[in-house]
This record gives C-alpha cells, sequence and structure tokens, in this order.
C-alpha cells in the first residue's frame, strides 16, 4: 500500500509538522508487486540469494514451488565478489542491475517506481566494529532509500533483513525516521517465524519468570538470532513489553561460575538442551567440550529474567525454554532447514509479503529495535570486561498482535552446494 507524502511546491512537509496519507491500492491481486532490492552481496546461500531469488525461483528456488507475489523489478548490489551470481541471474529472469539505490528505487528515473523495498545487507567484506558486530552500511542503505521517498513525494513499505543497525545511534535513528515519516518499516531474523519442535509459545498474556535460549555460531549474528527468538517469546507476556532495565555478558570461565550460581536457572537450561537432537560434545562436560562459552544476561524492566547461552562446540541448532510465574516450564527447539530451500526464509518472506501488499507490518518492528539496542549493549558489556550495563534507553514499552504459527511441513531438503 502506498502512503503519500504531502508537497507544498517544491518543499516537502516532512517530521513532526508532517503527515501521510495512504493510496488506494492495486485492486488486482493476480498482478505481482513491483519491489525493489539492495544487497550487499548476491552469492549462492547469501541472504540475498535465498530471500530474494524466491521472487523469481518460485519459494522452493528450483522453480517447482509456490509462487511470491511480489516481483523483483531492480537490484542494486554494493559488492560484487568473484562468486556473485546476480548478473548472471539478471540475464536469465529479466530484472534489471543498477549503480546506485536511487537509480534501483525509480528504475533509473525521476522518482519512486516501486511498491515496496528490501534492503538485504547481511554478509560481504565489511569491518568490525570496536565490540565485534559486523558494520554493514545499513545507515547509509536506509538513508539513500529515504532520500528517493522524499524526492519522490510518497513512501512504501521497507524490509531490512535482521537487525536495523549494529549500533544503537543508527538503529534508533533509523526507527526514529520511519515513525516521522509514517514509513511502514519492518525488520528482522527467521528464528521467530520458523518451526519448533514442539510446537509451543507461551502462553498469551500469562506472566512469565524466565526464559533461557541456546544459540551458536558467531556471536554477532547468530547471537542476534537468539536474541530475536527470545523476543518474540518475551513479547507474549502479561502487559505486553515494556522494556530492558539492564544488560550483561560474560565470557569463558565467567560463564561456568554464572551456570553453577544460578543466573541460568538449571532446570531451564536442561528443558532447552534437551530439545536439542544432537549434542556434538558427545558424553564430555561442557566445560571440556567448549572452548569459549559466552552468556548473555537481560533483565527486563518487569522482573522477567532471560539468559542466551552460546555453546560452540556442544550446540549446533537453537532451543529455549520458558517457565510461568506458576513454576510451569515449556520448552521447543526452533528447527531451521539447513539445506536449500532454507524453507525458513519462504516463513521470514511471508511476512514481507504481507507488509508490502497491506502496507502493515507483519511484526511489530519495535521487536527488532529493541533487540538491535540489547546486542549492540551485550557486546559493549562484553568490550568493557563483563561488567552489568544499564539500559535506560532500552525502556521500550509496545504490545505486539503477532503470533506464532506453526507453518506446513518443510519441501525436502536439498544439498547447499546443489542449485
Amino acid at each position: 500500500m502506498r502512503r503519500q507524502l504531502p508537497v507544498l511546491g517544491t518543499l516537502l512537509l516532512l517530521g513532526a509538522g508532517g503527515c501521510t496519507l495512504p493510496s488506494v491500492p492495486s485492486p488486482d491481486p493476480s498482478v505481482p508487486i513491483p519491489v525493489a532490492a539492495a544487497a550487499t552481496v548476491y552469492r549462492h546461500n547469501a541472504h540475498a540469494d535465498i530471500i530474494l531469488s524466491r521472487l523469481f525461483q518460485t519459494y522452493t528456488l528450483d522453480g517447482q514451488g509456490e509462487i511470491s507475489p511480489l516481483r523483483l523489478a531492480a537490484l542494486y548490489t554494493d559488492q560484487l565478489p568473484s562468486n556473485d551470481i546476480s548478473r548472471r541471474l539478471s540475464a536469465a529472469y529479466q530484472f534489471p542491475i543498477f549503480n546506485t539505490i536511487g537509480e534501483t528505487l525509480t528504475l533509473g528515473g525521476a522518482t519512486l517506481a516501486v511498491e515496496g523495498v528490501l534492503l538485504i545487507a547481511e554478509h560481504g567484506d565489511y569491518p568490525r566494529s570496536p565490540t565485534g558486530n559486523t558494520a554493514y552500511p545499513k545507515r547509509r542503505f536506509w538513508d539513500e532509500t529515504v532520500a528517493v521517498f522524499r524526492r519522490s513525494g510518497r513512501v512504501v513499505p521497507v524490509f531490512m533483513d535482521k537487525h536495523l543497525a549494529d549500533n544503537w545511534s543508527d538503529a534508533k535513528a533509523i526507527y526514529d525516521e520511519a515513525q516521522a515519516l509514517n514509513i511502514p518499516l519492518m525488520a528482522g531474523s527467521s528464528i521467530p517465524v520458523t518451526w519448533r519442535k514442539p510446537a509451543a509459545d507461551v502462553r498469551r498474556g500469562t506472566l512469565l519468570k524466565a526464559i533461557v535460549m541456546i544459540t551458536y555460531g558467531a556471536t554477532d549474528s547468530y547471537g542476534f538470532h537468539a536474541l530475536e527468538a527470545v523476543q518474540a517469546l518475551a513479547e507474549q507476556r502479561q502487559g505486553g513489553e515494556t522494556g530492558i532495565a539492564s544488560v550483561q555478558c560474560l565470557t569463558n570461565e565467567a560463564v561456568w561460575e554464572a551456570m553453577a550460581q544460578g543466573r541460568v536457572p538449571p532446570e531451564l537450561f536442561q528443558a532447552a538442551w534437551n530439545r536439542l537432537p544432537r549434542h556434538l560434545n558427545g558424553s564430555r562436560p561442557l566445560q571440556q567440550a567448549v572452548r569459549r562459552p559466552i552468556l548473555f544476561l537481560l533483565n527486563y524492566a518487569d522482573g522477567l529474567q532471560a539468559a542466551v547461552i552460546e555453546l560452540n562446540g556442544a550446540a549446533g541448532e537453537w532451543a529455549g525454554a520458558w517457565q510461568y510465574a506458576d513454576g510451569t516450564i515449556e520448552s521447543c527447539q526452533f528447527w531451521t532447514q539447513e539445506g536449500r530451500p532454507g524453507a525458513h526464509f519462504t516463513l521470514l518472506l511471508n511476512g514481507i509479503e504481507e507488509m508490502i501488499k497491506t502496507g502493515n507490518p507483519a511484526w511489530p518492528v519495535e521487536r527488532t529495535l529493541l533487540t538491535s539496542g540489547a546486542l549492540d549493549a551485550l557486546l559493549q558489556s562484553r568490550l568493557q570486561g563483563g561488567i552489568p550495563l544499564e539500559t535506560p534507553h532500552l525502556r521500550i514499552s509496545y504490545q505486539s498482535a503477532w503470533r506464532w504459527k506453526e507453518p506446513p511441513p518443510p519441501p525436502p531438503t536439498r544439498p547447499w552446494s546443489g542449485p
């Protein structure tokens, strides 16, 4: 759904005094909706491939699956590695590639010419921030997108892959500008929407006491996935979300000490651990199998406690457990299809499609804003030797209407290396 920005002469009335008016969406659902995309890199199995390629290779990435209601009208790639596949796909599927984001959104013309924008800033050769977070050009992608909106006098929905930015300042600036200009904005991970084994979710409107999540992989990227899975659970509790009061990141021996002190509720850790279908450590104690454990501790403003523990060497999948105020514990694995077509990305794309068709985000962007800020604060804590950090800026309140729904069974898995 397009939203018109009011224009007075050549000046756009934007910001606190501005407003936007929704226009009438296309009445014909059979006509694919044109969208533009900006990606850091477009190589086999990069996020650009497993999200954007679904728009022309169907949901199963082989031309045999369900067809997306979106059409990739134009693409921008920020880097062109030797294993780039975007130019080959452009020739095969007849979508243009432009040299700038501005040209991509206008299809080489003067004004916005698409009905949605996907910003896939994940993977590629980019520097690390002082905290260890990869500094993807998310703010630049966003700024160049908004510049086109301003010139054109209208906005369209925008999806940003994973976190809003690698630092709080940029994430909050992006969120604030989207609010000021009434830009439908959605971001985030595929983990909240993926399969859960067994099918489970926090009972809506129930008091929660604690959440524990087991994660693996790179701390900045996979840690974000785990944190957003925690937040998707937490936002379902009684009263909705009221924000995070403080965080702490512990590493190495301090993790085992914290677990021995009960800072990670042992019954919740065990419930999550039992949901993992395989344990990479065999029968060895965790302290021997995991050489560099990392622990995220989050204290929510309403008293909810959450812990995310990275166990590389012992865990290779995500699992979580949560405890209600009455002591009841529930748990599940967050299952992802680790092979082509990586069908959990279809579930993510379905949310993007819903937003672009309706103009309304499928889940609240505040979830990703809070998660982005929490990850940044946790990495700041690690940089400062694991000290607790107060986070008054993360006292973000929101109510979520989103609920996890069990997806249908995934299609057959092919090797990641295959087409």
